[in-house]
């Protein structure tokens, strides 16, 4: 029997947007969670330029569905959503679903967005609506962890649903409607990678007017190697560069909260500074050196937020 919410789903037209690079075996398995959804969707394949075999295995599928765009050279995750993002908002879809490659999605979680999304009014009548992000193992990952706002229980009849008001997301499994994204812009390309989604999901929920939501019943695997939070202290040596992005970034962030976030901004750093003294084993100036010229970087970091092309 066909219900008017399943009805209803299947007229919202929803565009997944994926971004890649150099992991063709990760992005297999996530084309094929996306082609199994019980909502389906069309499949949009934003290639940072790999090098790995990934253009040709894309165009090789014969799927109607999946259309690929090589980025042309390395633009990091945020500018792999940048630009995804903008084609996407050139597409015919109501809705966007954006995730990394190494996010698996259950067959159902599309579904269950929808259902949330149903759930508070509409496409609109929410910012974004976020899925739960699990580990490999099936436990919380880390890194994706989504901040619940303080009035998070005003609709507590939606809990049973796994619907909770939240203002701060990542980009594993988030789904914006395509007139959220006209009217506050893209992802700031310039951040390259860190911060890039924490940034964007504020923007929407901090100003848009319109509340967001985790979706508890909607559920994804974030295939990372290990499930850790960001560190600097202990984190690998391999992994020490990538922070100057997220120390610059954050200022930015930070700056727009006046006062009180340059405020926590110092605090951060200074927190920063006395772990890596008293716990990091090994570089220690190095990952000293990385948060000072992080810090420093983001004083002179003014990047411009853009809208999608018309």
């Amino acid at each position: 029997m066909t219900t008017d919410r399943d009805t209803d789903k299947k007229n919202i037209k929803v565009l997944a947007v994926v971004v890649t690079y150099n992991r063709s075996e990760m992005l297999k398995r996530c084309i094929e969670c996306l082609l199994a959804q019980t909502v389906p969707c069309d499949v949009l394949i934003t290639d940072n330029h790999s090098t790995d075999g990934t253009g040709e295995y894309v165009r090789a599928l014969s799927d109607s569905r999946i259309t690929y765009a090589d980025t042309g050279k390395n633009l990091g995750g945020a500018g792999g959503f940048h630009f995804g993002m903008n084609m996407a908002c050139g597409m015919d879809c109501d809705a966007v679903w954006i995730m990394d490659d190494d996010c698996f999605p259950e067959p159902d979680a599309l579904e269950k967005l929808l259902e949330a999304g149903e759930l508070v009014g509409g496409t609109g009548a929410y910012g974004f609506i976020s899925s739960a992000v699990l580990w490999t193992d099936g436990s919380e990952c880390k890194i994706n962890r989504q901040h619940i706002v303080k009035n998070a229980y005003e609709h507590v009849e939606w809990l049973k649903y796994g619907v909770v008001r939240i203002d701060q997301a990542t980009f594993v499994s988030l789904l914006i409607p395509t007139d959220i994204i006209r009217k506050f812009g893209l992802p700031i390309k310039e951040f390259f990678i860190w911060g890039d989604d924490i940034e964007y999901t504020q923007r929407i929920a901090m100003r848009g007017g319109k509340p967001c939501y985790l979706a508890g019943a909607s559920v994804v695997t974030h295939a990372m190697s290990e499930n850790v939070g960001s560190d600097i202290s202990l984190d690998r040596p391999e992994k020490i560069p990538r922070y100057r992005y997220g120390f610059r970034n954050e200022r930015y962030a930070l700056r727009k909260l006046g006062l009180k976030g340059r405020l926590l901004y110092d605090y951060r750093r200074l927190r920063d500074i006395g772990h890596v003294i008293i716990r990091a084993k090994d570089h220690k100036m190095k990952r000293l050196g990385t948060i000072f010229g992080g810090a420093l970087r983001g004083i002179f970091f003014f990047p411009k937020i853009e809208y999608p092309d018309k």
